[in-house]
């Protein structure tokens, strides 16, 4: 392929040849596709042709400035994951990062089935409940705008007079539920209501309710599960427990045992307390159906009243709302799961080890030692 290279370097001096093989190339359809197959352009990336055919496509690779990784978001883990992308110790981290969401993801669903079931045995909820179905979203290559601008599509397609929008969001960790959650409360927020919903605070006031009726027992040392949590009492409990307008705004009110409180009032407070921290997981085990029930009502009273409602959970709990917005968002390559994950953890530590202003070089240093320590980590 020499001899055609000899002839290309003096001919394409002139601007006037090269104006004219720009011409051909861009408008002349056989012959310039004849032309192309012949003559192979990718195996001349160095040589004259590029000086016609067009410049170079070869991706720069971004440089992780001090405010790029300030921002901590989608934009940071993008350009880190660029950034690592030919690194065998970030491709051993990322994927062991994945591993261990994809398993944990998986351990979480089984024991949440197993709490479904016994609210189906319980007759809590129907055992032969058909959800509405969902719609997948493939996040691979979108933005959180572009997944949020989809997801809004639907909904205004969907949108009935009077009434507020449920969107239900479902998806693995790593799949970008929670950003895309707050893209969607912000833009929809500029022209109608929209309330966040999460279950975390109504199964913490059941297990306030269950450890504060255990404090009343005599007979109970502490926080007694087998006691506490029996059909009788958790149907009690939940009695206790009410959604509506408070104050004009709407908000959870518990009110028994002696309690009477607003969830709003008492959420980073009672709600927090070590009595309640380390009971929830086995609280929640055995009030799955209850909780969903509660919530389900809860966001049916909201979107009667015009409040457009984002609740974010896994199917097996999301499935008894009912509501035609229904998404799951996946990602054709998993392997994005444990990368997106490594580059949180990298650009958080990262950024946590600067001062200010960081330099360019600085930002760098503080990644590739964040990296080490933890692949470290992983090892041990």
């Amino acid at each position: 392929m020499q001899a055609p290279l000899r002839f290309f370097q003096p001919f394409t001096k002139n601007k006037q040849n090269v104006d004219l093989l720009r011409l051909l190339y861009r408008n002349s359809s056989n012959q310039v596709t004849r032309f192309r197959n012949s003559v192979k352009i990718t195996q001349f990336s160095s040589n004259p042709f590029k000086r016609f055919f067009g410049k170079s496509q070869r991706t720069q690779t971004m440089t992780v400035t001090y405010s790029l990784l300030k921002k901590q978001n989608a934009e940071t883990s993008n350009a880190l994951i660029e950034e690592f992308k030919t690194s065998d110790a970030f491709s051993a981290f990322s994927k062991s990062e994945g591993d261990l969401i994809i398993g944990r993801d998986a351990e979480d669903a089984e024991k949440l089935q197993v709490g479904i079931d016994y609210a189906k045995d319980k007759g809590v909820i129907d055992p032969d409940f058909v959800p509405e179905p969902y719609v997948t979203i493939d996040v691979l290559g979108k933005s959180p705008d572009d997944v949020s601008d989809e997801i809004i599509g639907f909904v205004n397609e969907s949108k009935q007079e009077g009434a507020g929008s449920v969107i239900v969001l479902c998806g693995l960790s790593g799949t970008g539920k929670g950003t895309t959650v707050t893209k969607l409360s912000d833009k929809l927020a500029a022209d109608r209501q929209v309330v966040c919903w999460s279950n975390g605070n109504i199964f913490r006031s059941v297990t306030l309710l269950a450890a504060t009726w255990c404090e009343q027992q005599a007979d109970c040392d502490g926080f007694d599960a087998e006691k506490a949590l029996t059909k009788e009492n958790l149907s009690s409990f939940m009695t206790m427990l009410s959604f509506d307008k408070f104050n004009g705004k709407f908000d959870t009110r518990i009110n028994g045992l002696g309690v009477d409180v607003f969830v709003s009032d008492v959420q980073n407070t009672m709600l927090k307390e070590s009595k309640v921290a380390k009971n929830i997981p086995t609280v929640a085990e055995v009030t799955q159906g209850e909780v969903i029930t509660f919530a389900a009502e809860a966001i049916k009273i909201m979107s009667a009243d015009g409040v457009s409602i984002l609740l974010e959970g896994r199917e097996q709990t999301v499935n008894y709302v009912l509501t035609p917005l229904r998404f799951i968002l996946t990602l054709s390559d998993e392997t994005l799961i444990g990368k997106r994950r490594a580059a949180q953890r990298l650009m958080a530590a990262a950024l946590a080890s600067l001062e200010e202003e960081a330099s360019d070089e600085e930002v760098k240093k503080a990644l590739n030692v964040a990296l080490v320590k933890m692949v470290e980590e992983h090892k041990e």
